[in-house]
C-alpha cells in the first residue's frame, strides 16, 4: 500500500514537472532563416543630373517587403572644367562652367521607400535624385532583418562646348586674295590711256599744222 503510493506521488511529480516543457514547446516559434549573402548594387554607380540610379537587390527572404533608406552627402569641391578662350592678344584663359539655377528648384527625391523581392528573394528597383551629391542607399528586410548598403554619385551635368570666341577689331575677314594686283592692273591701263590720248592730240596738232 505504501509502496502504491510512492509510485502514484512520483508519477504526479513528474508529470507537473514535464508539463511547463510542454507548453514551452507547444507555443510557436519564430522563423529561423538559413545564413545567405545579401548584395545590393547599383548597376550604374556614376550618372549625371537628370538621370536614373538602378538598384538590384539579392538575398533577401521570398516575397519579402524591404525597406530602402537614402541619405545624400555634397560632392568635394572640383576644379574647372576643361576649356581655354583666346585673347586678342593670342594668349589663352581658363573657362569654368557656370551651372544654370532654374526659378523653381526640383522637390526632392524621396528618402525612404519600400519594394518587394521576388519569390528567390531579389528586386530590381529605380531611384531619380534631383540634386548632385553622394547617396547611400541601405536596404534592410522587414522580415528576416537582412541588410546590405551601397553608394552613388550624381554630377552636374555635361557642359555644352566652349562658345567660340568672338571676332576680335570689328572687321571682316578677307576671304579673297590680295586686292594689290587690281589696283596695280587699273594703274597700268590708266596710264596707257593717257600716253594714248597724247599721242592723238599730238597726231591732230600735226596733221592741222
Amino acid at each position: 500500500m505504501r509502496l502504491s503510493r510512492i509510485i502514484m506521488a512520483l508519477t504526479v511529480g513528474l508529470a507537473v514537472a514535464a508539463a511547463p516543457t510542454a507548453a514551452g514547446a507547444a507555443q510557436p516559434q519564430p522563423p529561423v532563416y538559413p545564413p545567405t549573402t545579401v548584395r545590393l548594387d547599383l548597376l550604374n554607380p556614376t550618372i549625371f543630373e537628370g538621370q536614373t540610379f538602378t538598384l538590384r537587390g539579392r538575398g533577401f527572404g521570398p516575397n519579402e517587403l524591404v525597406s530602402i533608406h537614402v541619405s545624400r552627402t555634397n560632392l568635394p569641391i572640383a576644379a574647372p572644367a576643361e576649356g581655354t578662350a583666346r585673347r586678342s592678344d593670342g594668349s589663352t584663359v581658363a573657362m569654368s562652367t557656370v551651372a544654370y539655377i532654374p526659378n523653381a528648384a526640383p522637390q526632392p527625391a524621396p528618402t525612404d521607400f519600400t519594394v518587394r523581392a521576388d519569390a528567390n528573394g531579389n528586386f530590381t528597383t529605380t531611384y531619380r535624385p534631383t540634386r548632385t551629391g553622394r547617396y547611400t542607399f541601405t536596404a534592410t528586410g522587414q522580415t528576416t532583418g537582412r541588410t546590405a548598403s551601397t553608394t552613388g554619385t550624381v554630377l552636374p551635368k555635361r557642359p555644352p562646348h566652349p562658345p567660340r570666341p568672338p571676332h576680335h577689331g570689328g572687321h571682316l575677314p578677307v576671304t579673297g586674295g590680295s586686292i594689290g594686283t587690281p589696283l596695280k592692273l587699273g594703274g597700268g591701263l590708266a596710264g596707257a590711256g593717257a600716253v594714248l590720248l597724247l599721242a592723238s592730240l599730238a597726231w591732230r596738232r600735226r596733221r592741222l599744222g
